[in-house]
């Protein structure tokens, strides 16, 4: 109930005993004020600690925006978020942490594939909504056994598909494929090997390095050595980076391809000379200071870039992505609805489920039966350009 102000006490307390009996039918009804707790379980240490840091600040920054923007009314987001050293059991530990606390409405976790995949039936078994900003397609596949958990991440097929079209467009026929060993590489070759088996491409060779390997030069030796037209590289950017520096060194004088996951930072640093009219398929908020905006999505997207930057001092793709699994989170809370103070995580649940939104990252759809939103037309075809990223074309 909102306070009274009057200089009658009779008055205030006649209206409070009102309230009282009928349920505010005399005044406006009591307002929600608790807060809407969001878990995060981030790799801010080990080896994934990079796109951690990345996910954390994107996370904090997004909070801080909506609880200054009054579009929660009177409710705010606090962010609980803890480290899960870049180890899918510590990752698992925290799940259940999160799980075990009432307060917490829903939990986003980090990039870490096999920390999302390993947790995706203790998050069933806890009925926690959960959004992931990991790639991989088993996170949230098959759908009737992932009901909690969703997926922001640009999916394998689609990133596979955008991949093609482009190789055909420029007639590079012989292709080789330097990819993660993990899950979603396997998933990214096996991609890219249907959509291929639909042309005239030809997979010459294939190499896979683990996630850890801070040496590819042998893979990428035995890849530039079947002299392919071009080159995909589908690892985690610092690795790409490394591949990138292989290939120049072998004398590649193919086309460099980079599937969505070697994305990172827009300026490209070190690895600029290697990575030189390279091409990347992501979105188009790493770019969006070179788009006009010519809608509201694409305005808030140009205003979180800058936000972004003026913050941190450069720019993530990815931080798009837990900007908005916050935002998705917040809105199915407030369209939930439910009694003040109390977590109904099966409804919220129910609501995300149904989501739209268009998102700083693109178009975002979720259904009952597709759990993993970003459309496939929030990707576009970027290329490096004096030491960052760019528009193509």
């Amino acid at each position: 109930m909102s306070p009274i102000r009057s200089a009658s006490i009779a008055a205030l307390a006649s209206a409070v005993l009102a309230a009282t009996l009928t349920g505010c039918q005399f005044g406006r009804e009591q307002q929600n004020t608790s807060p809407i707790v969001i878990a995060a379980d981030l790799e801010l240490s080990g080896a994934s600690a990079p796109i951690g840091k990345v996910y954390q600040r994107a996370l904090e920054l997004k909070v801080e925006q909506l609880n200054s923007s009054g579009a929660l009314g009177t409710r705010k987001i606090k962010l609980e978020v803890k480290d899960n050293r870049s180890d899918a059991a510590e990752s698992l530990r925290n799940i259940n942490d999160f799980s075990a606390d009432s307060r917490v409405s829903a939990i986003i976790m980090g990039g870490c594939n096999e920390c999302a995949t390993g947790a995706v039936r203790t998050i069933g078994e806890k009925r926690i909504p959960t959004i992931a900003l990991a790639s991989s397609g088993a996170i949230t596949e098959p759908v009737a056994q992932r009901r909690y958990v969703f997926k922001l991440a640009p999916n394998a097929a689609d990133s596979a598909a955008a991949l093609t079209t482009e190789l055909k467009r420029r007639r590079l026929d012989k292709v080789a494929v330097l990819h993660s060993a993990d899950g979603y590489g396997q998933e990214g070759l096996a991609a890219l090997d249907r959509e291929f088996d639909k042309t005239d491409l030809r997979l010459v060779r294939s190499e896979a390095v683990r996630t850890t390997d801070t040496d590819v030069s042998s893979q990428v030796a035995a890849l530039v050595e079947k002299k392919p037209d071009a080159l995909i590289v589908w690892t985690p950017p610092e690795q790409a980076a490394l591949a990138a520096a292989a290939a120049r060194q072998d004398s590649f004088a193919g086309s460099l391809f980079f599937d969505a996951s070697a994305a990172g930072d827009l300026f490209l640093g070190a690895a600029s000379r290697s990575t030189e009219r390279a091409t990347l398929i992501f979105t188009q908020t790493m770019v969006i200071d070179d788009v006009i905006a010519t809608t509201p999505a694409k305005a808030a997207r140009r205003q979180w870039f800058q936000d972004y930057t003026a913050r941190y001092g450069g720019y993530n793709g990815f931080s798009s992505f837990a900007a908005d699994a916050v935002q998705l989170i917040a809105e199915a809370e407030l369209r939930a609805g439910g009694d003040p103070g109390r977590v109904d995580r099966d409804v919220l649940r129910d609501v995300l489920e149904t989501s739209q939104l268009d998102g700083l990252t693109g178009p975002i759809r979720m259904t009952p039966d597709n759990h993993s939103g970003l459309m496939p037309q929030a990707l576009t075809t970027l290329v490096a350009r004096g030491g960052r990223w760019r528009l193509a074309g």
